[in-house]
């Protein structure tokens, strides 16, 4: 088998994934469900509920704010009890909506059966009502980053989609929650690959898949044998390949340029395997994104396992299922432990882009104490975008803003695989982080004038 990946930095994480053979269970409903209206990169959505009201699983909570935004639907039934703030996943208040979860009454528009419905069945939705549905699902990149799906759909003038990728490579350690589901919709996942073709009006198809995933990879390839218009792609292991620009060049072979470039500027639209499957939900099943595949793991916890999470469930009743946090010092992350956040507060909830709660016990749970840099390099060896990652953190530092921006600081993808490789324990990526949010904000203020 060859094996494809991309062509510059790069680690070799230890995968740690626990959870790789448990079988997906869902979760119970939370007695109570908390909807950031920032679940998504963009405006907040606005909510077009009150206080008092009865909503029903699939209904409107919250409208796009804007054309870079996405709307937030109910995962439960229930009465909206508050509309004010709670803190998420990034450790800030955030404006939400709060909901008392009273039974499971679904939109009957919803279709809630197995059946699984294809292209060929439907050949009267066309490409413009494939991406309609999509922005009214309000489904977001699942991978993490959270972008609305229709944008990416709607390549900007002058550039043509050749291709669709989708991203099943879940390189991250720990995390198995697009490998779960992978093995269990893979049918799901074919249509709507399916449909991302015939949106954006492409005949070739690509999917990525790690081979730390075989049983993946065999799936799809029986799956799609005889085939012309979609090729698997099996890849080397290798971090961080789940990246976008690095899975067109793995899979492609073509370089995106640095931003403002992005892969449409090559041809390639990228999407996660999970947003495939929300996308044959909401065009084929009328189903908006309320739900998602989330893996909860760590080595100390008792019943680490994959969950199929209604959004709005708290991280700590997910902790809970898999026999609470263990007794000894913890750190919570919202996602894995290359990028994943530390969670503020385990009342946060799961949100589209949530695909793992990871629980770092003991000795893991702690850094190392950083020491002068050695000047060894392996940072920028490691950067899979060509920077220099010592560089951009002294400069974030001393606040260098103007040099900071000369070097690239903003085109940093937050991969942290400079921080992981670097044999003095220096907090790389949480300066150059720091520095990458004040040189956008300079950026975005100087674009405004």
């Amino acid at each position: 088998m060859k094996l494809h990946t991309f062509s510059k930095g790069g680690i070799h994480p230890d995968d740690s994934k626990l959870t790789a053979s448990a079988a997906t269970v869902a979760a119970p409903l939370p007695q109570k469900a908390w909807f950031p209206l920032s679940q998504h990169i963009g405006a907040p959505a606005k909510p077009v509920v009150k206080k008092g009201d009865r909503v029903v699983v699939g209904q409107l909570l919250a409208e796009a704010g804007g054309f870079v935004s996405a709307p937030v639907h109910s995962s439960v039934s229930g009465v909206v009890s508050r509309i004010d703030t709670i803190v998420d996943a990034s450790g800030y208040r955030r404006p939400a909506i709060a909901v008392d979860v009273e039974g499971d009454e679904w939109l009957p528009t919803i279709d809630r059966s197995d059946s699984l419905e294809t292209i060929a069945d439907h050949p009267e939705i066309s490409p413009e009502e494939i991406v309609r549905r999509i922005k009214d699902a309000g489904i977001t990149g699942m991978g993490g980053a959270g972008f609305p799906t229709f944008i990416k759909l709607t390549p900007p003038p002058g550039a043509k989609a050749e291709c669709v990728i989708l991203n099943g490579v879940e390189c991250e350690p720990y995390i198995t929650s697009d490998h779960r589901l992978m093995l269990e919709h893979a049918d799901e996942i074919l249509v709507g690959l399916e449909l991302l073709m015939k949106a954006v009006s492409v005949d070739k198809g690509y999917i990525g898949i790690e081979n730390n995933k075989p049983d993946a990879i065999a799936l799809f390839e029986e799956k799609t044998a005889g085939r012309d218009d979609i090729k698997v792609v099996p890849l080397a292991k290798r971090y961080p390949q789940g990246g976008e620009k690095q899975l067109v060049d793995a899979v492609t072979g073509r370089k995106v340029p640095l931003p403002p470039a992005i892969p449409i500027n090559v041809g390639a639209v990228v999407q996660n395997v999970a947003t495939a499957f929300a996308v044959y939900q909401a065009v084929m099943k009328h189903k908006p994104l309320f739900e998602r595949y989330v893996t909860v793991t760590g080595k100390k916890l008792q019943r680490p396992g994959n969950f199929l999470v209604r959004m709005g469930t708290s991280a700590a009743s997910l902790i809970g299922l898999c026999g609470g946090l263990p007794d000894m010092d913890n750190k919570v992350l919202s996602g894995g432990p290359m990028m994943g956040k530390a969670l503020a507060s385990l009342e946060a909830p799961v949100v589209k882009g949530t695909n793992s709660i990871t629980v770092l016990s003991g000795d893991d749970a702690f850094r190392a104490a950083p020491q002068p840099c050695i000047r060894c390099a392996k940072c920028v060896a490691a950067c899979p975008m060509g920077l220099e990652p010592y560089l951009l953190s002294r400069l974030s530092a001393l606040g260098e803003w103007e040099r900071a921006e000369q070097e690239f600081v903003h085109v940093c993808i937050e991969c942290g695989s400079c921080q992981y490789t670097c044999p003095a324990n220096r907090p790389l990526l949480d300066t150059i982080r720091t520095g990458k949010q004040k040189v956008m904000g300079i950026i975005k203020a100087r674009a405004r004038k």
